[in-house]
């Protein structure tokens, strides 16, 4: 019989093996989503977020709400779908109006992570009754 510091021993390298398992397959998916977009490609992936627009390697668009208080409900409700893809944006909130910006730091332009986000946003935003309509003119 194997003395039990052995036993654990083993559990701890097989639980080591697994958890870098893991971790691994989680990079390689993030690393997938990851990888920059050319021109061509964030040209036809625009059409799937209507209104938002391309400045500087990130997607942009502003949103209007009725008051302050709404654009802030807004802005913690993007907290879930951002920290979900481990995908934050910048935000700029000015009184009923806050502006979303999108880019993959780390692949200096637009990746797959920044246009899912954008339409979760953008979902997000038309649940949203006490807003205007889509993206804003800057």
């Amino acid at each position: 019989m194997m003395p039990v510091w052995k036993q654990a021993k083993l559990s701890l390298i097989v639980a080591a093996s697994s958890l870098l398992l893991v971790v691994s397959s989680a990079n390689a998916e993030t690393l997938k989503g990851s990888m920059r977009l050319s021109e061509a490609e964030v040209s036809g992936r625009l059409e799937q977020v209507p209104g938002w627009t391309v400045q500087n390697q990130q997607l942009v668009c502003t949103y209007q709400f009725s008051d302050f208080v709404e654009a802030i409900a807004f802005v913690n409700r993007l907290i879930v779908p951002a920290e979900a893809a481990s995908h934050h944006p910048d935000l700029l909130i000015s009184y009923n109006r806050v502006t979303v910006s999108l880019t993959t730091h780390d692949s200096g332009g637009l990746t797959d992570l920044d246009f899912a986000l954008a339409e979760a946003i953008a979902q997000l935003h038309a649940e949203t009754p006490s807003s205007a309509p889509g993206c804003q003119p800057n």
